[in-house]
């Protein structure tokens, strides 16, 4: 179970946690008509048997996984009705690490420290959902009737535009960190110059690359920690990069290279070990516009929901 995070609580040491594909969690929340903060079930492959005791609205966005209800072929990012004994199962991944299922009115779970986040690792709040566990929905039967009736006439989806886009080779922009200048002048050349490989030794908490080594200048001193965020990139001390992603630490002492944009981090949760990136340099201010970009589209996308609602 994860929401956008446990925002607020890095200064008593309690990292954020939440979905890795924020976008993806936002989109399907939206398209259910949810705040986009509700709480959804984010699963990897192999996938889960989902069984359903009550009728319910629900959303599947994030990777492919083929999903079907009762062997007959469903969509990402649409929305379909559902109803008690009903089973949504998945067959062969076609693309992307993670997918999200959200519900109509979200599920009965509750919050601590104002988010239904887990964390895996301290296993403190959301939950880790085990086979047999039963998660109680908000929306009862005859709430979601009318709901239903509508998306009959009034049938949505997800901007293909909007929806997170994966290549073979996944280009990452990110902005400078602090750290970045203390490369001596081939590594400079090569973070940006070279393709990085997706490690096997990657998970919730860290991307690890494999490229060829970097390496920081002789007379650079060495690092005090100091906080770091989903999206820094950090310099390993055998001259590989780590890529922190939502169960980062709260703080680090590694050298920071550069953080990556939040527009490009649902789009890195999405890849899998082997695929190939490369970083680009932009600017903060080229940054903002590309989220701007993004949050304005998103906006639309979220009144056109309402218009139909």
């Amino acid at each position: 179970m994860q929401d956008l995070g446990r925002r607020g609580y890095q200064s008593i040491g309690l990292n954020p946690n939440g979905v890795m594909d924020h976008i993806s969690m936002r989109l399907i929340n939206i398209l259910l008509g949810n705040a986009e903060n509700e709480a959804v079930i984010e699963f990897h492959y192999p996938t889960p048997m989902i069984s359903f005791e009550e009728q319910a609205l629900i959303a599947i966005g994030g990777a492919d996984f083929s999903p079907s209800l009762n062997n007959k072929p469903l969509e990402n990012w649409k929305v379909y009705v559902v109803g008690p004994g009903d089973m949504l199962t998945f067959g062969k991944k076609v693309k992307g690490e993670r997918a999200y299922l959200s519900v109509k009115g979200g599920f009965k779970f509750p919050k601590i420290l104002d988010s239904s986040s887990t964390n895996l690792s301290a296993g403190f709040g959301g939950i880790k959902i085990a086979k047999g566990f039963s998660v109680e929905l908000k929306l009862k039967n005859g709430t979601v009737v009318e709901a239903a009736n509508k998306i009959k006439i009034s049938p949505r989806t997800v901007n293909v535009a909007l929806r997170p886009y994966i290549k073979i080779e996944q280009e990452i922009r990110i902005i400078g960190g602090a750290e970045l200048d203390s490369l001596d002048a081939e590594s400079c050349h090569r973070i940006f110059g070279q393709r990085f490989i997706v490690s096997a030794h990657s998970n919730r908490m860290g991307y690890r690359l494999e490229g060829d080594c970097l390496k920081q200048q002789d007379d650079y001193a060495d690092n005090i920690s100091s906080s770091v965020v989903f999206g820094t990139v950090q310099l390993l001390p055998n001259g590989q990069l780590v890529i922190l992603m939502a169960d980062h630490q709260t703080t680090g002492g590694y050298p920071k290279l550069g953080s990556v944009i939040s527009t490009d981090l649902p789009i890195l949760a999405q890849l899998s070990v082997g695929q190939y990136i490369r970083f680009r340099e932009i600017s903060i201010d080229v940054a903002e516009r590309i989220v701007e970009k993004q949050e304005r589209e998103i906006r639309k996308f979220k009144a056109a929901v309402k218009f139909y609602a």
